[in-house]
């Protein structure tokens, strides 16, 4: 988004600061998505890209934007589950990156941004948030569903899938990987400052990342802010023992069918 277009997008956004409201969710073939989304569905489902275009998929809150730095073509971002993309996508044989968060940190990150997002279903208390992670019925769905269905068609459909640990771990290597993938020839220097320009912390510091330019009234960034920690691991800091039990329990029957390498800790 240009600054031209971001500061657009504010002011549209300012002058409807009266209506802004916590939407409902309103359900598209079995998926809890806001309303404005749900209302315009066969706008979205109709869409057709261009072969170049570049999709990059995540859950809610489960990835860095590695490429906002890279030049055309054009990308562009979706938390639609699998069946939900436009098969325009796949039929253009479009490129598409997947990026997948473990369950715990997702959840916790999930449960800020819901606290601050004007705009979401209210969260509610940490406690109950818990179980209706689980059950899927947050904005975009089941978690498990999400990264399961993109996992399970990755080879047929050709998509990188990515895991933010990994990113956080070795940002250098996940951005060649990505630079392999699309069949780019970058320099050193080059990676070397993508990987600079999208580590967290400048990122966290970058209003085009951290959505500071957003009127309270939309992320009320008081309560937490868009880019709070990105840490592997801060789940800890949120569970008990009993409710990670209870969580741990769960996810090993959500995710018995497939083995995705997530890690909780690095």
């Amino acid at each position: 988004m240009s600054e031209e277009e971001k500061l657009s997008y504010s002011e549209a956004i300012k002058k409807a600061y009266a209506s802004v409201s916590r939407f409902p969710l309103i359900p598209v073939r079995g998926i809890p998505l806001m309303s404005l989304i749900a209302q315009n569905w066969d706008t979205i489902w109709a869409f057709r890209p261009e072969p170049s275009d570049l999709l990059i998929a995540t859950y809610p809150k489960a990835g860095l934007d590695l490429l906002k730095e890279m030049d055309p073509p054009r990308i562009i971002k979706t938390h639609l589950p699998f069946q939900l993309v436009p098969p325009g996508f796949w039929e253009k044989k479009c490129k598409a990156i997947y990026v997948a968060r473990n369950a715990k940190d997702n959840l916790v990150s999930y449960y800020h941004f819901d606290c601050m997002n004007m705009t979401q279903p209210d969260p509610g208390p940490w406690e109950g948030y818990i179980p209706k992670f689980m059950r899927g019925e947050l904005a975009w769905g089941s978690c498990y569903d999400h990264v399961k269905g993109y996992w399970m068609e990755r080879e047929k459909k050709n998509i990188l899938y990515l895991f933010y640990e990994d990113m956080k771990e070795n940002p250098q290597r996940e951005v060649e990987r990505i630079m392999r993938y699309l069949d780019l020839s970058v320099s050193d220097e080059i990676i070397s400052r993508i990987v600079e320009l999208t580590s967290f912390k400048n990122m966290k510091e970058n209003p085009m990342a951290n959505y500071s330019w957003i009127p309270a009234a939309v992320f009320d960034q008081s309560i937490s802010p868009f880019m709070r920690k990105g840490e592997v691991g801060d789940w800890r800091n949120h569970f008990t023992p009993e409710q990670s039990k209870m969580f741990d329990e769960d996810y090993e029957k959500q995710m018995k069918e497939v083995n995705i390498p997530f890690r909780t800790l690095i």
